[in-house]
């Protein structure tokens, strides 16, 4: 795809102020909900959950819609223990608030505003990376250094927060080399998104926390998500070290498009259905999202627009994204095929959230399983 969508605009401009339907929830025999709930109980406890593996967060599993299996363990506070997590606990999940990132700029997309073969450089000229598409910084393929690592290197006093701006400017300042050319290769990268955030306030004349809040949170009923900023503190939970200790933040904790929503299991499967939908992008333009990228080397990875992906064998999509920062660890991940999303979210490191999210797949279609029809080697 190139250009702008200039079809639509209107209707988009309309459903940007539409009341947001939620669809139907999947119709489940409560026998099959409940021979469901026991597997993935079964499941979770031998994988993720018992007094010596350390979880402290949420799981939601659901299918159509429909929550098949609910947990949350654990404190929001481990040095008071006073405040049991619960399914209003808001936790920061991290990388997984890319996909929000990513389908905020196809709303722009679709309002003909820009499209994805505008360079950056058309928005903010003086940064010093010419040839860098949006499509680029979408699907992480743009060559730029990680703000995660150059900012550490920089003169930014790191006493002080830094914000978005505040990394633009240093990057137009002080030039760190890029990793390669646009276009030449995969390469994962937070300074993308906080780009992409930038670009967001840039063209639709709202800050990114307002952004998110107006088109995604309140228009979906997300009433316990957030973009964090400091107003914001009382409503966050802290995340924590694999021994309990609080987790500091640092000056890098107020940038965003790239991370810093907050978000709980039950507000994430409200994103997963509306983006069975067409209420927030065009169901052509969102497929664009759930392709692949990335395919100079072989294997079954793969980065979309704001997703990532695994392209199985069997012929299987896993769309999904984790996300990791301080403390925390995210799980959000779509089974397409069977209607089925997988959320984890933990605010005490935790490694084994990964894994076992990973491997539940297969409880509900053949995904990593060997094909019976394969001999031993």
């Amino acid at each position: 795809m190139s250009g702008s969508l200039s079809c639509g605009m209107i209707d988009t401009e309309k459903l940007e102020v539409s009341a947001y339907e939620a669809p139907a929830p999947l119709s489940i025999t409560e026998v099959e909900k409940q021979r469901f709930h026991t597997v993935l109980r079964h499941y979770f406890d031998s994988t993720l959950l018992g007094p010596y593996r350390n979880f402290n967060g949420g799981i939601l599993v659901a299918k159509g819609g429909t929550i098949l299996y609910e947990h949350y363990q654990g404190f929001e506070d481990l040095s008071e223990k006073k405040r049991p997590l619960s399914s209003t606990s808001s936790l920061h999940i991290a990388s997984s608030s890319k996909p929000f990132t990513a389908v905020a700029v196809l709303q722009l997309i679709q309002q003909g505003k820009l499209s994805l073969t505008d360079t950056i450089t058309r928005f903010f000229p003086t940064l010093p990376y010419p040839g860098i598409t949006i499509r680029d910084l979408l699907t992480h393929r743009s060559g730029l250094p990680n703000y995660l690592y150059f900012m550490e290197a920089s003169s930014w006093n790191k006493q002080n927060m830094a914000t978005n701006q505040d990394v633009l400017s240093v990057m137009i300042a002080e030039r760190p080399p890029r990793h390669a050319p646009a276009n030449r290769r995969f390469e994962y990268c937070n300074t993308n998104y906080l780009l992409l955030a930038l670009l967001i306030e840039q063209l639709s004349g709202k800050s990114y926390p307002e952004y998110m809040q107006q088109h995604f949170f309140t228009r979906l009923g997300m009433q316990h998500s957030f973009v964090y900023r400091p107003i914001e503190a009382s409503r966050s939970v802290a995340s924590y070290q694999p021994n309990g200790r609080t987790w500091p933040m640092d000056y890098l904790d107020l940038t965003y498009g790239d991370k810093n929503i907050y978000s709980t299991p039950q507000d994430l499967l409200k994103w997963d259905q509306a983006l069975y939908t067409d209420q927030l992008i065009d169901t052509s333009l969102l497929r664009q999202a759930f392709q692949g990228y990335s395919f100079e080397r072989p294997g079954t990875h793969h980065y979309g627009l704001g997703f990532r992906l695994e392209l199985l064998p069997s012929g299987k999509k896993v769309i999904y994204h984790f996300g990791r920062w301080h403390g925390n660890n995210a799980v959000f991940t779509r089974l397409i095929e069977e209607k089925v999303v997988v959320i984890i979210l933990g605010n005490r490191f935790n490694r084994s959230i990964y894994s076992a999210a990973h491997h539940s797949y297969d409880l509900f279609g053949n995904y990593y399983a060997k094909d019976e029809s394969e001999e031993d080697l």
